[in-house]
């Protein structure tokens, strides 16, 4: 059985340091549901790669190609929060992912940008990276980002 830190390395990708909080919240809350698991919330994870923002709005600014590969970035960074908080080894299930695009009027193709993340997810975690979710458009975003992605993951804690 592969592991996730295995998968990661067979797809060419490393986990960059947990991105610390940009204002007053944590970055990840782990709430016990009794016995051996917790349900593991993870702050909104926007678009940043190498400490520089990815910003611009799709399509007009940023192409679904490149803001889908932004949400691959927004998905390594939640990964990144799941191994500092739990470890990707004791994630059972991402239960729930909400992604945002920011995105110019009309624009209607969310969905396809944040597949960048939920694919990814699957690949590293298997059946386990399998949730559900939200893609929803808005007309701002944080330090202009293209995307934020928030999730919900159950973890074992023991």
């Amino acid at each position: 059985m592969t592991t996730p830190h295995e998968r990661l390395r067979e797809l060419g990708l490393a986990l960059p340091p947990a991105p610390a909080p940009a204002a007053s919240y944590v970055q990840t809350r782990l709430v016990p549901l009794g016995g051996e698991r917790a349900l593991l919330y993870i702050a909104g994870n926007v678009s940043r790669e190498n400490d520089l923002f990815l910003s611009g709005r799709c399509p007009d600014e940023v192409s679904i190609e490149e803001a889908t590969r932004r949400a691959k970035v927004c998905a390594l960074n939640l990964l990144a929060q799941m191994e500092a908080a739990a470890g990707l080894d004791n994630i059972e299930q991402i239960a729930q992912l909400i992604g945002f695009v920011l995105s110019a009027d009309g624009f209607g193709e969310q969905p396809k940008v944040i597949n960048g993340a939920s694919d990814l997810l699957v690949d590293v975690l298997g059946e386990a990276g399998r949730h559900t979710r939200a893609a929803l458009g808005t007309n701002a975003l944080p330090f202009s980002v293209t995307v934020e992605i928030a999730a919900v993951a159950v973890v074992r804690t023991r």
